[in-house]
């Protein structure tokens, strides 16, 4: 046989996550055609503030409970990974297909997305499990790859947008067929040669996430990049519409912040793979540290180019957007790292589940720094959330276990 790191039971590693990678962008499809087709809808058909909130909110809530029922049960360790992954593709693409056939408008709706975003518990914790199987001094990498994949179809959304004409049951079908394709194929990749035995059924496992010092430092990171990822996500694209309002003509604006708002987040991918590079030879928590520190600077001070010459606000903005990533996938790493092998899969999706909870609430607290600060000085509380995730890296930094991250390169 050859070397494992190559091959495993007749299965490559470059295919295998390749072919997670893939899947896992094509299932989480799902997830991102509800912001691809908001305007549309809001056009179409009127839709309330609460209707919209839905679409998106209704997603995560839903991503949240399905994470901690999954956790609760241990089935990212204890059921075969690629048949949980086929399943929760399934079953999403089935609940998003009904919002074709239901008025927009429907009580039904937020429902249908809070399923959906139930089934992708089983998606994204459980794509980072098994690319970690494949993992040997290169986790970093391997997580990497899944989240700068991601963070392209996080970007998505804003291209279509900038291109508009395009009817909202074409995106939401095409994510349907795209997870149910992702559904059987992902049946193809293998699993690596460091999956542990399926572990007993033990509820009290999750709580280890909180009890284990390193665990805990390195969850406590990672709510600290949270707090600021996903609210400058949610609202770069309206920053960047008012901003460039101000400082070009007014037929230009629109479209040209979409299309910043594009590079933004998409730029995050190259963060994300290449932070992984250098995090597997510098280390987990100095990849991390510095990351965090430029990211909650970027946070800081964006606000102070509100209005101003569009080209130093999106030099500033792609910046903001490649540090911003760039630790994402080295929290789960050092969470793949640090756990015991049996239990992986249930300890990242405790780790996401308690990130995505915290987003709900950064993301409906932008308005209010809004109206309270302005743009000027709106997004410099999200500052908070990095200077804390440094602090909590420093702290594992020193801790004795962190001899475990990187293989010594802490």
């Amino acid at each position: 046989m050859a070397d494992a790191a190559t091959s495993f039971e007749g299965h490559s590693k470059v295919s295998s996550v390749s072919i997670i990678a893939i899947c896992q962008v094509a299932a989480m499809a799902l997830w991102f055609s509800a912001s691809a087709i908001i305007p549309s809808l809001v056009a179409e058909f009127r839709l309330s503030g609460f209707a919209q909130a839905a679409l998106t909110s209704g997603v995560q809530a839903g991503f949240v409970l399905g994470c901690l029922v999954s956790a609760f049960l241990g089935l990212p360790d204890r059921v075969d990974p690629r048949r949980l992954f086929a399943l929760s593709a399934a079953v999403g693409a089935g609940a998003n297909a009904l919002l074709l056939v239901v008025e927009p408008t429907s009580a039904i709706v937020p429902v249908l997305r809070l399923v959906t975003g139930a089934c992708m518990a089983g998606v994204y914790p459980v794509g980072m499990k098994l690319a970690s199987t494949w993992a040997k001094k290169d986790m970093g990498l391997m997580v990497g790859i899944l989240v700068g994949a991601l963070t392209l179809g996080s970007a998505a959304p804003h291209l279509f947008n900038a291109l508009g004409g395009i009817n909202w049951r074409i995106p939401l079908g095409l994510a349907s067929v795209s997870a149910m394709v992702a559904a059987i194929v992902i049946n193809f990749a293998g699993i690596g040669p460091n999956r542990a035995p399926s572990p007993r059924f033990d509820p009290r496992k999750m709580m280890n996430a909180w009890r284990d010092v390193p665990l805990r430092l390195a969850n406590l990171g990672y709510l600290g990049h949270m707090w600021e990822l996903y609210a400058m996500w949610a609202w770069i694209g309206v920053f960047l519409d008012a901003s460039f309002a101000l400082a070009m003509p007014a037929a230009n604006a629109a479209a040209a912040a979409k299309l910043a708002a594009f590079a933004t987040i998409a730029s995050g991918a190259i963060g994300s793979i290449g932070a992984g590079l250098l995090a597997d030879r510098l280390g987990r928590t100095t990849l991390t540290i510095a990351a965090m520190a430029v990211s909650g600077s970027c946070a800081a001070t964006i606000g102070l180019l509100f209005g101003a010459n569009p080209t130093w606000l999106i030099a500033l903005c792609i910046v903001w957007g490649v540090t911003i990533v760039a630790d994402s996938a080295q929290f789960s790493a050092s969470i793949a790292e640090l756990s015991d092998r049996a239990w992986v899969g249930t300890m990242l999706t405790v780790q996401t589940a308690l990130g995505f909870t915290l987003t709900l609430v950064t993301i409906h607290l932008m308005p209010y720094l809004i109206n309270v600060l302005g743009w000027r000085y709106a997004f410099v509380p999200l500052a908070i959330g990095p200077a804390f995730g440094v602090y909590a890296m420093a702290r594992l930094r020193a801790h004795p276990r962190s001899v475990e991250l990187a293989g010594g390169r802490r």
